[in-house]
């Protein structure tokens, strides 16, 4: 049975301007202290990484289609087979319900997934097909 349902591929939080200020004054700050001493390239990775942190801040997130296949979980263009999935948790109870998935990778080993519209119950029978439900917390950076 293929499940599927549309979602935002993240949550977004509106920036406040007080948060644009307090970015700006902090990384200006930051980038005159290292030229001062001397390291011009450290703030010039600054002013760039705060230039990408403006802009990736103000992107709203595209609506993706999401869909349970009979070999993984379709996300968009991108597929994660069942296979370099370990297992899998559903957090209901937040402000946005969504999916964990843990993926057999060293790096970056977690997924999240938004629920959007489908129902979890149904979206739990069709994954506990396929993999093991252990709970798991969201990684703190993502």
């Amino acid at each position: 049975m293929n499940i599927s349902w549309k979602a935002p591929e993240h949550m977004h939080t509106e920036k406040t301007s007080d948060w644009f200020w307090m970015v700006g004054i902090v990384s200006a700050t930051l980038a005159v202290i290292s030229v001062l001493l001397g390291n011009i390239l450290f703030a010039i990775l600054i002013l760039v990484g705060v230039f990408t942190l403006t802009l990736y801040s103000i992107k709203k997130p595209q609506v993706v289609h999401i869909e349970l296949l009979p070999t993984g979980i379709k996300i968009h263009d991108l597929v994660y087979l069942y296979t370099n999935l370990e297992s899998f948790w559903i957090e209901e109870h937040e402000l946005a319900p969504r999916i964990l998935l843990k993926t057999t990778k060293k790096i970056a080993p977690y997924v999240t997934v938004l629920l959007g519209d489908a129902n979890p119950d149904e979206v739990r029978d069709e994954l506990l097909v396929h993999l093991p439900e252990i709970k798991h917390s969201e990684p703190f950076l993502e």
